[in-house]
């Protein structure tokens, strides 16, 4: 697995707030589906809500089950890559939480926990190029 993240996801509970919070510390952020995208370097970290985060990485609501709000993204260049990576860290000794799948965004993705519960998105999205390095660039989504 390269050393790579991609993508940091925060899970809250006022979208709105939280990205009045960060554009009012000069980030600029382009919000879809109800989802908020800011380009962070060569990273995006993305605010989205909790209780739907959460479900999307295979919890039924992040209760009682110690989910911090917070899911780590390893984005990589084709599906085969996230099936290859989900079944490394099975083997390594994850839990795969959510089995990849097709994404409503046209990707294809699938989560684990490590053995301390941290949560990983293992995800090909063609709409969010990769540099060669492996830097993510998160493109015009359209209007503000």
């Amino acid at each position: 697995m390269d050393q790579r993240v991609s993508l940091i996801t925060l899970g809250v509970t006022d979208l709105g707030r939280s990205r009045a919070f960060y554009e009012s510390l000069g980030w600029r952020g382009q919000e879809v589906e109800e989802t908020v995208f800011f380009q962070a370097g060569g990273l995006g970290l993305v605010l989205w809500g909790r209780e739907v985060l959460a479900l999307d990485c295979g919890l039924p609501d992040g209760r009682g089950t110690g989910f911090a709000g917070i899911v780590l993204a390893h984005n990589l260049r084709s599906r085969q890559d996230v099936d290859a990576l989900l079944a490394a860290a099975r083997r390594a000794g994850a839990t795969v939480t959510e089995p990849a799948r097709e994404t409503s965004y046209g990707g294809y993705a699938g989560c684990f926990a490590d053995p301390d519960g941290h949560l990983w998105e293992i995800a090909h999205n063609p709409g969010f190029p990769l540099a060669e390095d492996g830097s993510l660039t998160i493109p015009d989504l359209g209007p503000p």
